[in-house]
């Protein structure tokens, strides 16, 4: 958990319009800690979307299988893990990846392999949106997707937040 505070609906909405969650019909959620999150991003995705949860923690894995809702699916375990979560649950490639995660909490090489396990899921033309208090995950991410397409600061949150965003290249 990268903040004792819950993150305020300024910065959900950030997300959610980084991420252009409207749009996502597959979209994997890193870190979603408590669900106030996880509680938004479903409130914009289509019907016919799905969430896919990677959590961490087992008690806040727990507190995340109390919400109900048919397109949220909650699996307890590592991001660095991501293809074989992806293929456990039947999911194809992401439309768009959001960490909460707090890279810079992370020993560097877990940082870098949940950096690549991102790349390498991602559909092209997915987004990677990382929301965080400090740049580490630009030094980390950036020689594996390049520089964020975007990073913006949002001020009305406790702590101020910088949401990054990765755009993967058709390559």
């Amino acid at each position: 958990m990268g903040s004792v505070v819950p993150s305020s609906r300024f910065l959900e909405q950030r997300i959610v319009d980084a991420a252009n969650l409207s749009a996502a019909r597959r979209v994997v959620e890193l870190g979603p800690g408590t669900g106030g999150t996880t509680r938004a991003f479903l409130q914009h995705l289509a019907p016919d979307a799905q969430l896919l949860t990677i959590e961490l923690s087992p008690f806040f894995h727990e507190l995340l299988g109390e919400i109900a809702d048919p397109r949220l699916t909650n699996h307890l375990g590592s991001a660095e893990d991501l293809a074989d979560i992806l293929a456990l649950h039947d999911m194809e490639t992401p439309d768009v990846v959001i960490s909460g995660i707090p890279f810079s909490k992370m020993p560097e090489d877990v940082a870098t392999r949940v950096s690549q396990a991102v790349n390498d899921s991602l559909a092209k033309n997915g987004r990677f949106v990382a929301y965080q208090l400090r740049r580490d995950v630009a030094a980390i991410t950036d020689p594996i997707m390049g520089p964020p397409a975007s990073c913006e600061l949002e001020l009305r949150n406790i702590p101020p937040m910088r949401v990054f965003s990765w755009l993967k290249p058709e390559r």
